[in-house]
């Protein structure tokens, strides 16, 4: 058998059953022969990965979907995409309050106490400085902010005076970046139990009671925003009941997703439903691809929650200013999450470099949301995907209520 077949087959399996796996096996090993020291290299190995990839992936990824975007969209479209954008700034600010609640700790090393900017005005001050960072600099030394400034500039500007063969060529680099994401994170489950195995062999199985915790504020954050904020802005739009849609869209969409883990593999699923609901296939075709990219609740509620957690851990003090202002930046951030299992988690880090936080640390963070995105990416993903449907049929029901008045 090469090696060609084997790596093929690996990837046959369910990404989260072998995340699973590396979890016990990584615990276990933790508990029954913690001195094996060289087991934690593979956590380290998957991070370091991370931490490599995560930069130009944004970068290239942001200044494609920019030069590739469309224009001259209806008022249905409109009215689709600003509930996208509403529903997904809504679940930030949940995910804010939500934090501000039941506060959550992560076990980080290497950490220093540091202080948030002391005014509002630093604040600003410290953003526009690290936006004008040298492009290459902000990528190298992952200043994330810096990167989506300049990624933004690049993709408007392709987007101006680029003719459709660079533009193509653009959204390949896009594509091909986005594939190497793929292979690194099929090796996630080794990574997950290095991880696992360091912190179980040092902290014993007390570490998965933080996790606990923290899956649960993540997953109540994404079911309020699901079951009331999301049906809220339905109703206040078309007046009647949103929960048989609702129902519906979680039942037909929301089931498939949960286990595919991807907005970007429902899409069929997705385009199916809204056949079976009656809906304008002139615009769901293209409401639905929308809405696998700028729909993306679950992922703004995955990054605040674990900035803020971050934010918690080293001794950060947010403000009401600075949290409203990172469910803005998490609302932009989770637009722009790549379609790839545990994509939000990449962005955590560019949230964390507006407290001030360094890639070492945000990157912590970010192993430790692969050891828990067995449950979080699964649920993030199932309500992500449903909602997409639920905004489409609601903007045509709202269009079609309109158009009869």
């Amino acid at each position: 058998m090469t090696d060609k077949t084997i790596f093929a087959k690996w990837c046959q399996v369910s990404l989260v059953l072998r995340i699973l796996g590396g979890l016990i096996v990584g615990a276990c090993l933790g508990i029954v022969v913690p001195q094996w020291n060289w087991i934690a290299i593979f956590g380290v190995v998957f991070v370091s990965a991370l931490k490599a990839i995560a930069p130009v992936l944004v970068a290239v990824l942001v200044a494609a979907s920019i030069a590739k975007a469309g224009s001259g969209l209806g008022p249905r479209f409109q009215v689709v995409i600003s509930r996208y954008m509403l529903s997904t700034f809504i679940a930030a600010l949940c995910a804010v309050v939500g934090s501000f609640l039941f506060p959550v700790t992560l076990q980080l090393r290497d950490v220093a106490v540091q202080a948030a900017p002391g005014a509002l005005s630093d604040v600003f001050t410290n953003l526009l400085a690290n936006m004008v960072t040298n492009p290459v600099m902000s990528v190298s030394q992952a200043n994330y902010i810096g990167i989506l400034f300049w990624s933004i500039l690049i993709g408007i500007a392709l987007k101006l005076k680029a003719n459709q063969q660079t533009i193509s060529v653009v959204q390949d680099i896009s594509d091909a970046i986005t594939q190497t994401v793929k292979w690194v994170i099929e090796f996630a489950p080794f990574g997950v139990m290095g991880l696992v195995f360091s912190s179980v062999s040092e902290g014993g199985l007390n570490v998965f009671g933080t996790y606990g915790h923290l899956v649960l504020l993540l997953i109540g954050c994404m079911l309020a925003n699901t079951f009331i904020f999301n049906p809220l802005i339905s109703f206040l739009m078309l007046r009647r009941n949103p929960y048989p849609l609702l129902f519906t869209c979680l039942k037909e969409s929301g089931l498939q997703a949960f286990f595919t883990r991807s907005s970007a593999a429902n899409i069929p699923i997705n385009m199916n439903l809204c056949k079976k609901l009656g809906l304008d296939e002139d615009f769901y075709s293209v409401s639905i691809p929308l809405g696998a990219t700028i729909n993306m609740d679950g992922a703004a509620v995955t990054i605040t929650v674990m900035t803020l957690a971050v934010a918690h851990t080293v001794g950060v003090e947010v403000s009401f200013a600075s949290a409203f202002i990172l469910s803005i930046i998490a609302t932009l951030g989770a637009c722009g999450t790549s379609g790839v299992a545990g994509g939000s988690l990449l962005l955590v880090p560019m949230a964390c470099s507006f407290f001030n936080i360094g890639n070492d640390v945000a990157m912590q963070a970010v192993a430790i949301g692969f050891i828990i995105g067995v449950i979080q990416d699964s649920v993030e993903t199932a309500l992500n995907s449903s909602g997409d449907v639920f905004f489409t049929a609601t903007a045509e029901y709202y269009s079609r209520m309109k158009e009869d008045s």
